[in-house]
């Protein structure tokens, strides 16, 4: 035990949420002999979020303590992470809600591979070993193999379920040939120990070579170019309440990781200059492609292409305040994409896929939505006072100066793109003739207590958070400094 540092009290939200799995396990098994208990069962989710988001930020500001022969660290980046996880599920749980496409004896299996995936990403906030972090990626990622095509009677969600686990297993053999690579060049799988290492194409070839491959299973999670193919198809296939999952909370997987092996990394190397062209090329060709979309969520998808591609511009700089920037975006970008779903969940009541002319008259029909939406399209462009003004502002600011001023140009040429298709929301939402037609012509919105408090909670955070962001990244800023220390 000792050898281990093994410390229950530290390890509460994960606790709470493999209880979460079990639960959902019985309501699961128990959902043909008894209906009721397993719905019962199904409400404790927000329950269990909720109180595992509250013991997360109580250990915030704790000591960081490495455990299980330093492969799981407990710092205050895990724990911030942790909690956005477990808050991220909490409106993905409500998100479910007026949805109709799960048919209703499967709910208990969509909530139990629901929380196994959230499970897998807070363990995966803690790996701090390559193989704790393949086992904990994989263990979020098989989850989702069942809940994208769950969408009853589709079969474009059957095809982008297909997409997702041949894509899936493509990142995954070339995470595993990379992480052999690694082992056998540098000895070991300890990214405090792999920092120590020489990552430079004349000593170590192949050990580069390794950690390139290794990172690619993190940006098919992120869906970067050139692993984004799967992401629109899925957005577009899946199911609201699942596109939204799938949209945000394995992004804060992905970006964790890539922190933590971002303090193994410097300005010039190999590694860090194969980033930044990844990252302008994904921002480019994710904000381009936006431009053509109809549907939605398929606009969305591209878009996410281009939102991988600004986080990997705070990691290219190779400082804390750059690290710090990353992990702030990804916040604001699940945020912003939360809020979008949020929306498009509660217009689309009956599950079908929105097009922008389906946002017309929305104005008229709900004020409290199309505020929402105009909050989290003005973020999503980059616009003050919004958090994601404030997040881009931070991540371009730590990669000037650095050797990669041309990916900041980038940056700022594709925000000016981005603002053809987003402000489009704002449009079609309150310039457009109020006239109900389209495929939501016929649906009644969403307009309950909770759909409307939920909208304007998720705006006014995305408010708020761009007007007083530095408590936020102070915090993000003092714990990624004793990672790089």
């Amino acid at each position: 035990m000792d050898n281990l540092n093994f410390s229950l009290a530290r390890l509460f939200p994960e606790a709470v949420f493999l209880a979460l799995v079990l639960v959902q396990m019985t309501g699961s098994m128990l959902k043909n002999s008894s209906s009721s208990l397993a719905n019962f069962l199904i409400r404790l989710c927000p329950v269990g979020a909720l109180l595992a988001a509250v013991l997360a930020a109580c250990s915030l500001s704790a000591a960081p303590q490495d455990m299980f022969y330093q492969g799981y660290r407990i710092d205050g980046l895990s724990q911030f992470f942790k909690v956005l996880v477990s808050l991220g599920y909490l409106v993905a749980w409500f998100n479910t809600r007026p949805q109709t496409t799960v048919e209703e004896e499967l709910k208990p299996d969509y909530y139990l591979f629901l929380t196994l995936s959230a499970f897998g990403l807070l363990v995966l906030s803690s790996a701090a070993e390559l193989v704790a972090i393949y086992l904990a990626m994989e263990l979020s990622s098989y989850a989702l193999y069942v809940l994208i095509p769950a969408r009853t009677r589709s079969k474009q969600a059957a095809e982008a379920g297909l997409k997702y686990i041949l894509f899936g297993a493509a990142a995954t053999a070339l995470a595993l040939y990379g992480l052999a690579m690694i082992i056998a060049t540098q000895g070991g799988t300890v990214i405090s120990e792999l920092s120590q290492k020489t990552w430079l194409v004349p000593d170590n070839i192949l050990a580069v070579a390794g950690l390139t491959l290794f990172l690619s299973g993190m940006f098919f999670k992120l869906a970067l170019f050139p692993f984004h193919f799967w992401c629109p198809d899925v957005y577009q296939g899946a199911g609201n309440e699942t596109a939204a999952y799938v949209a945000t909370l394995p992004k804060l997987g992905a970006v964790i990781v890539l922190i933590r092996i971002g303090t193994m990394l410097a300005p010039g190397q190999p590694v860090t200059t194969t980033l930044a062209v990844l990252a302008a090329v994904s921002i480019t060709y994710g904000n381009l492609a936006a431009l053509a979309q109809k549907d939605l969520k398929r606009m969305l998808g591209f878009s996410s292409v281009a939102h991988a591609g600004y986080i990997l511009v705070g990691l290219v700089s190779g400082t804390a305040e750059g690290l710090a920037a990353a992990a702030f975006y990804a916040m604001a970008y699940v945020l912003m994409n939360l809020l979008c779903f949020w929306v498009i969940a509660r217009i689309s009541t009956d599950g079908r896929n929105l097009t922008y002319q389906d946002l017309n008259g929305l104005s008229a029909r709900s004020p409290y939505l199309a505020l929402s939406l105009l909050a989290a399209a003005f973020s999503l462009v980059g616009l003050p006072p919004t958090v994601g003004f404030i997040g881009k502002l931070w991540l371009i600011t730590s990669a000037w100066g650095h050797g990669y001023d041309w990916l900041v140009i980038v940056v700022c040429v594709n925000t000016a793109i981005a603002i053809f298709y987003y402000l489009s929301l704002v449009r079609h939402a309150y310039s457009e003739e109020t006239i109900y037609h389209g495929a939501v012509q016929s649906l009644a919105l969403d307009k309950s207590l909770m759909s409307q408090a939920g909208a304007v909670i998720l705006a006014l955070l995305v408010i708020l958070l761009g007007i007083i962001p530095s408590p936020v990244y102070g915090l993000l800023l003092s714990v990624v400094k004793v990672l790089t220390s």
